[in-house]
């Protein structure tokens, strides 16, 4: 049976936090009375002239240098033209063959281009509800018509929906901690086109591709490459081709219908804009760019955690790639320094746990549980004064009513109990005894057979006792019985 590998490329447009459009005066809202903010240049009225918003050409350039593109000496805007309802110049300004930024990478997915242009309006569609008249009705809302857009071309780096899920995370917290846009995917300030096919692994030879356009959440473009992967290894295996085409993933049906045959570059009839000079970046221009970004990006600190703090590279980007989550991991790793010392892995390990308590969405700073006391709950852990059972006991505790984590396991009797202490040895006595089958298997080497002689322990201390050292004293004592 042949193995295909997936490759994906993304397109990702981003919305830029500038306080007026991108070649007018008219101001950006969300959620606003449709078409209230429009101007003759936004609604391509005879006459108007566009003018280029020079915020939004400073978070171009950041978003490059971010990125490790090449800014370009001089760049060009191109006309870019196709009829369409929410168009109503009848093309949109954008960058063609000279675009703003070249290159680059982000983790192990190279960049393509970084180019600027203008968003379209929103085209809103009119259900059943909305007959007039017995006729379906569509109305365009110019708000949004004029927007400063960024896009971010991907090279074909990616090669599964899983990558391309964790790649966008990335690509959204570092547009975020830079401040160029507030990424908002629930409002379309940032949205993602992924182009796919598939091949048989190790061929060289890329297979045809086809668009996914406009999926708006990171849960979507996984489920939505996933089931266009499928889609086209079935069409191959069938003896059937794979179409180049534009397609729609339906998130509730989970199916893939096709919008419009894939345009190439000639159907849009590229031409410079006649109306805008090029666009020449100035040393003065990088410089203020350069001067805005932060000392550290989310990918420089996944580096670090992972060099500095001995992190695995997998725990290092879920608390990198959350701006929220490594904030807080820093803040606590410093508190518990300043109390004698917290190792970063042990610590590391909490935060998952944290979260999944507080729910997913949730910045743990605003919980209940201060930084210092998940750095205390870690060291306690590790120097075994808790076990990790009942840590996790304190942890809810801590969850729903905050507090000093060593308070808590003094007023509850949660600590751990000793190899030293009788009662413990006791209890694994009473264990295998009460399981001789499985002690008898634990002598003759089958280590597997020791889960139910620690569960009978663990049980009867309620999670007190160290897992390891009940299983040090099981080994003990049925090797002493034999």
């Amino acid at each position: 049976m042949t193995e295909y590998e997936p490759v994906i490329g993304l397109e990702i447009h981003v919305q830029l936090k500038t306080r007026t459009k991108m070649f007018c005066g008219c101001e950006l809202s969300f959620g606003d009375s449709p078409n209230i903010h429009t101007c003759p240049v936004c609604l391509g009225l005879p006459g108007a002239l566009p003018v280029v918003n020079e915020r939004a050409i400073r978070f171009g350039m950041m978003i490059g240098l971010a990125l490790g593109c090449e800014i370009a000496e001089r760049s060009l805007f191109h006309r870019k033209n196709y009829f369409y309802p929410d168009l109503p110049k009848g093309y949109q300004i954008s960058q063609y063959d000279v675009p703003l930024c070249r290159g680059g990478r982000l983790g192990d997915v190279r960049i393509h281009r970084v180019h600027l242009e203008e968003d379209a309006a929103k085209l809103n569609h009119l259900g059943a509800s909305g007959r007039i008249h017995g006729s379906d009705r569509s109305w365009v809302d110019f708000n949004r018509g004029g927007t400063p857009l960024v896009e971010i071309v991907t090279e074909p780096d990616i090669h599964s929906p899983e990558q391309a899920r964790e790649w966008l995370s990335l690509l959204r917290t570092t547009l975020k901690q830079i401040g160029v846009s507030d990424v908002n995917m629930e409002e379309g300030s940032l949205r993602c086109d992924a182009n796919v096919s598939v091949r048989p692994a190790g061929s060289a030879v890329l297979g045809t591709k086809t668009e996914l356009k406009n999926m708006n959440s990171f849960r979507f473009l996984e489920r939505g490459v996933r089931a266009e992967i499928q889609r086209q290894i079935g069409l191959i295996e069938a003896g059937e081709a794979v179409v180049q085409e534009t397609l729609h993933y339906d998130p509730v049906s989970g199916g893939i219908t096709p919008l419009r045959s894939k345009e190439e570059a000639h159907d849009y009839r590229y031409f410079p804009e006649p109306d805008l000079v090029p666009l020449v970046a100035t040393d003065a221009m990088l410089a203020a760019a350069r001067e805005a970004l932060p000392a550290e990006l989310p990918a420089e600190r996944a580096a670090r955690f992972e060099r500095e703090l001995g992190l695995s590279a997998g725990r290092a980007r879920d608390l990198a790639f959350r701006a929220d989550l490594a904030d807080y991991f820093e803040r606590a790793l410093a508190a518990g320094a300043a109390d004698g010392g917290v190792d970063p892995v042990e610590l590391s390990n909490w935060i998952p746990q944290l979260v999944e308590r507080i729910g997913s969405d949730r910045d743990p700073a605003e919980s209940n549980v201060a930084p210092e006391s998940l750095a205390a709950l870690a060291t306690m852990v590790k120097a075994r004064e808790v076990s990790r059972d009942a840590a996790r006991e304190v942890l809810s505790r801590l969850v729903a009513d905050g507090g000093d984590p060593r308070a808590i396991v003094a007023r509850e009797g949660l600590g751990a109990l000793s190899a030293e202490d009788d009662g413990l040895g006791e209890l694994v006595d009473r264990a295998i005894a009460s399981d001789p089958a499985a002690a008898e298997q634990v002598r003759a080497g089958n280590l597997k057979a020791i889960g139910p002689l620690v569960g009978y322990v663990m049980r009867e201390t309620k999670g007190r006792a160290d897992g390891a050292t009940i299983t040090r004293l099981i080994r003990e004592r049925v090797r002493q019985a034999g």
